[in-house]
């Protein structure tokens, strides 16, 4: 997709602050450290539409971001964010709970690992959270700049085994860095729209 336009459309504090207009969300998961917010800014064309911070576990709420009118990129609080305190974690917790646990057509699920650090015992908690809530989901490999070419095979094989992913489950690898993989992410993206049934932006700004 060339240009998209995006804003943020709401930040969500409590779970009776979520929309629910049936437009498809994808949501971002992912540690609070994995460059979610870099992904979000590359892969919508937009250098500074999320914050990007040097302090890991800075995002407290769930951002909502209205792509083209046709459906929401969601940035979820990332997880693993040891300074927070364990009150506030488990605010944080019992959001993203909330939102990934309530009964949605049109969701899907980005679910961004380190790829030069590979997946942690969170990653896999949260790669079994989402299978059993039975949300469709792709993994990303972040950072892959960050991996000799010759390891990066291996690297994203050995995320696929930590994570016990599904042979048709995709694996993405990606950098914010360099733009790789932003095109294929697109792809995924565009399917999984098709599927959602997500309107044209055209329709969508002629009903405005």
């Amino acid at each position: 997709m060339k240009n998209p336009q995006a804003e943020l459309f709401r930040a969500v504090h409590g779970e009776q602050d979520l929309p629910g207009d049936g437009r498809p969300e994808l949501a971002l998961v992912g540690r609070s450290n994995v460059g979610k917010s870099s992904l979000l800014n590359r892969l919508l064309g937009r250098g500074a539409l999320a914050r990007v911070s040097r302090t890991p576990g800075r995002t407290r709420a769930i951002h909502f971001y209205l792509v083209d009118r046709r459906f929401f990129v969601v940035d979820l609080p990332g997880y693993g964010y040891a300074r927070a305190s364990r009150s506030e974690r488990a605010r944080w917790g019992g959001l993203i709970e909330a939102y990934l646990g309530r009964p949605r057509r049109g969701r899907n699920v980005l679910l961004l690992v380190d790829g030069e650090v590979g997946a942690t015992s969170l990653d896999q908690q949260a790669a079994a959270y989402l299978g059993e809530v039975g949300v469709p989901f792709a993994v990303v490999a972040t950072k892959i700049d960050k991996v000799p070419r010759g390891r990066r095979a291996g690297s994203l094989a050995a995320i696929r085994g930590s994570l016990a992913l599904a042979a048709e489950r995709p694996v993405h690898a990606f950098s914010s860095h360099t733009g790789e993989g932003t095109r294929e992410l697109w792809r995924y993206i565009e399917d999984f729209l098709a599927v959602a049934g997500a309107p044209h932006a055209e329709r969508e700004e002629g009903r405005a």
